[in-house]
C-alpha cells in the first residue's frame, strides 16, 4: 500500500495563548535571565520534559511568534529584549502596550487584528477565515481558541485604540426613515447577526452635501443621483480585495431587490 507523505501542513500560528506563553516564559527568565540556554533547558524551564515532544516544540515557537524567545545560534534560546522590558517595565501602561506588541507580532494575528478590528466577529466567520487560509479543521481550532485567549489577555479592543471601521455582517438592508440613511453593505459579521453602519460601504440618500457619519480615517467617494442628490461610499483603509467582492454582492443583492 502505498501511503501519501505529501499531508498539507497548516500555517504558522500559535498554538497556546499569550497568557500561557508570557507565564511560561517568565520561568525561563526567572532561571536564565537574559543570557542564551540551550533549548532543551529552555524547554524544561517552561515546564516540559524535554524539547523533543510535540507540545514543547509548539510552545517554543508559539513565544518565538510572539517575540518572546529567539534563537541567537543554533541550539540556543534566550528571552528578547522586548520580553525583559516588559518584565521589569514599572509603568502599568507601557506592560500593556508590550502585551499589544506581542499580540501583533505573529502575521497571522497581524492580519486578523487589520481585517476586524473591533472583533466584534462570529467564531464562526474566524474559523471560516482561517480555513480559507489553509488550516486543517483541527488547526483551525487549535489557532482560533489561542488568538481568542490572546486578544481578551491583551485587552485589545481598549489597549489598542481600535477604530469603528468593522462592521456586521448580514445582507439584510438597514433603513432609517429618520436620516435617510441606508447600508448598501457590510465586511464582517457578529453572532446577532444584525448589520452596523460603522463602516465598509453604505450610501447616504439625504440631500446634505456632506455625511456627518464619516470616520476619521475613511475614504469617502460621492456618487451622483438624479434629482440632485448623492450617495456616499465609505471606504475604510485597509480595503482587502475580498472586501471589493464583497461589497459588489451587496450592492448587486440591493439591485435585484429594487427591481423585484
Amino acid at each position: 500500500m502505498e501511503v501519501n507523505s505529501s499531508r498539507k501542513r497548516s500555517p504558522r500560528a500559535p498554538s497556546i495563548s499569550l497568557e500561557e506563553a508570557v507565564d511560561r516564559v517568565r520561568n525561563v527568565y526567572d532561571v536564565e535571565g537574559s543570557r542564551a540556554a540551550p533549548t532543551e533547558a529552555v524547554a524544561q524551564h517552561m515546564g516540559y520534559k524535554g524539547a523533543n515532544n510535540g507540545a514543547a516544540l509548539q510552545a517554543l515557537a508559539s513565544a518565538k511568534y510572539f517575540g518572546l524567545l529567539e534563537k541567537p545560534e543554533d541550539g540556543r534560546i534566550r528571552v528578547t529584549e522586548g520580553f525583559e522590558q516588559f518584565l521589569l517595565a514599572r509603568e502599568e501602561v507601557q506592560r500593556k502596550s508590550r502585551l499589544v506588541q506581542f499580540l501583533r507580532n505573529p502575521p497571522l494575528y497581524a492580519e486578523l487584528l487589520a481585517r476586524y478590528k473591533k472583533l466584534t466577529t462570529s467564531t464562526d466567520a474566524l474559523r471560516s477565515d482561517l480555513i480559507k487560509r489553509g488550516f486543517n479543521p483541527i488547526a483551525a481550532e487549535v489557532a482560533l481558541a489561542a488568538f481568542l485567549k490572546s486578544v481578551e489577555y491583551a485587552d485589545y479592543s481598549s489597549n489598542n485604540g481600535a477604530s469603528s471601521d468593522v462592521v456586521t455582517l448580514s445582507t439584510d438592508l438597514t433603513v432609517n426613515s429618520d436620516n435617510g440613511v441606508t447600508a448598501a453593505t457590510a465586511l464582517s459579521d457578529d453572532a446577532s447577526g444584525r448589520t452596523s453602519l460603522a463602516a465598509g460601504a453604505f450610501a447616504s440618500l439625504s440631500p446634505v452635501p456632506t455625511p456627518l457619519w464619516l470616520d476619521a480615517g475613511m475614504d469617502s467617494i460621492p456618487v451622483r443621483l438624479p434629482g440632485g442628490r448623492k450617495a456616499w461610499l465609505a471606504i475604510p483603509t485597509p480595503f482587502y480585495a475580498d472586501d471589493k467582492q464583497r461589497l459588489k454582492a451587496q450592492i448587486d443583492l440591493l439591485l435585484t431587490q429594487e427591481q423585484g
